[in-house]
Formats: C-alpha cells, sequence, structure tokens
C-alpha cells in the first residue's frame, strides 16, 4: 500500500505551530507555494506536489502527526491576483493582508505581481477538537 503524502504548515519562529491551529479551529482551509518550488519536498514532512483528490497527513513541528486533510483543489495563480477564496482560506482581511504575510514567509525571494504561486484548498478528515490521530494508509 503506498504511504499518504506529508505536509507541514510552517511560518514564523521555530516552535510557531499557529498555521496548524488555525487548520485544526477550521479556519485555515488553504494554502500556497512559490509555483517553481511546488514539486520539491519542502524537509522530511512535506512531499509538494499535491493534486486534487490526495489524502495528506499534516505533522506539526515536532514530527507528531497531528491531522488528516483532502485536497479539494489546486491551481495556478500570480503573486498580483489572489482570488478571495485563497486569502479567506488563508485566514488573510484581504488579498493585501495574504501578499504581506506571504512577504514575510518568503523574505528572501523577489516577488513582483507575476510571481507565480500555486494555491491548494483542503477539507480536514480528522484532527480536529485534539481527537486521537493514527496512520489511516490509503483511503479512497
Amino acid at each position: 500500500m503506498p504511504r499518504l503524502k506529508l505536509v507541514q504548515f510552517l511560518a514564523g519562529r521555530p516552535g510557531d505551530d499557529h498555521l496548524l491551529d488555525q487548520l485544526l479551529e477550521g479556519s485555515k482551509t488553504a494554502s500556497a507555494g512559490l509555483a517553481r518550488d511546488w514539486h520539491v519536498p519542502d524537509g522530511e514532512y512535506d512531499d509538494g506536489g499535491y493534486l486534487m483528490g490526495d489524502l495528506v497527513e499534516v505533522y506539526d513541528r515536532l514530527g507528531r502527526l497531528r491531522a488528516h486533510i483532502r485536497i479539494t483543489e489546486v491551481y495556478e495563480t500570480t503573486f498580483g491576483c489572489i482570488p478571495e477564496k485563497l486569502w479567506r482560506g488563508e485566514v488573510c482581511a484581504s488579498a493585501e493582508d495574504f501578499r504581506r504575510e506571504h512577504r514575510k514567509c518568503w523574505a528572501d525571494e523577489t516577488l513582483t505581481d507575476d510571481t507565480r504561486i500555486m494555491a491548494f484548498h483542503f477539507g480536514l478528515i480528522g484532527g480536529a477538537n485534539n481527537e486521537p490521530v493514527t496512520k489511516i494508509g490509503a483511503l479512497s
């Protein structure tokens, strides 16, 4: 049985799992990354290259399995054209707020309105409200 894909939602300082907390409380339903890095794993607990329908294990900064999500939509956009569904899914107040927050996350990048980004939306499958989470294998 193939393993599930993995993801960590990292931002801020070491030990800061506020993005995971937002996911677990149900407010965070989307994420984005630079398009050029879309298929490049970002650490031990991140596979990249997520596809619609993927079931993904979500890990915290300590490498503990905390939730499962299902990818519901994947698309490319530009940094200058952030759709409302993306900035809302990223728990931002506006497209400009999204850009401001992601300039911090991608501080080493030269971001222009034409910078291509990949976005994905997801639904929480399990792990909210401190429910125990175990590896569930490949679900259909």
